[in-house]
């Protein structure tokens, strides 16, 4: 696959590692299903655009992969305030977030760029 050989993707696969093994023991089954899940919608999405044969299809799965991160990272904070995360470790989560959005989002201007190139 394209994709294993993109820092991004390994990143958010490791967060989502970090994420799922936090929450593997946790009675919150319904926060636990939503942040485990927009984790893993981070890097899948990423790993499916990058499958496409076409740089439209590739770019609009990197903006549904920054949606993730933005769900992903709302979810941290609820998760702080309600308690189901301490602060010390989802502001590590919440940094990590912020590193991987930025990582798209040049990722994303990097094909863009190439694109017009090509044309």
């Amino acid at each position: 696959m394209k994709c294993e050989k993109l820092d991004v993707w390994k990143r958010t696969c490791r967060l989502s590692v970090d994420l799922y093994s936090h929450f593997n023991d946790s009675r919150e089954f319904g926060f636990k299903d939503q942040i485990t899940r927009s984790s893993l919608s981070v890097g899948s999405n990423i790993a499916e655009g990058l499958e496409k044969d076409s740089l439209a299809e590739n770019l609009r799965y990197l903006e549904i992969a920054k949606g993730s991160v933005a769900e992903l990272i709302t979810q941290l904070y609820i998760g702080m305030e309600a308690g189901f995360i301490g602060k010390e470790q989802g502001f590590v989560w919440i940094k990590e977030s912020n590193e991987v959005l930025k990582m798209i989002k040049g990722y994303k201007n990097y094909l863009q760029k190439r694109g017009q190139n090509e044309k």
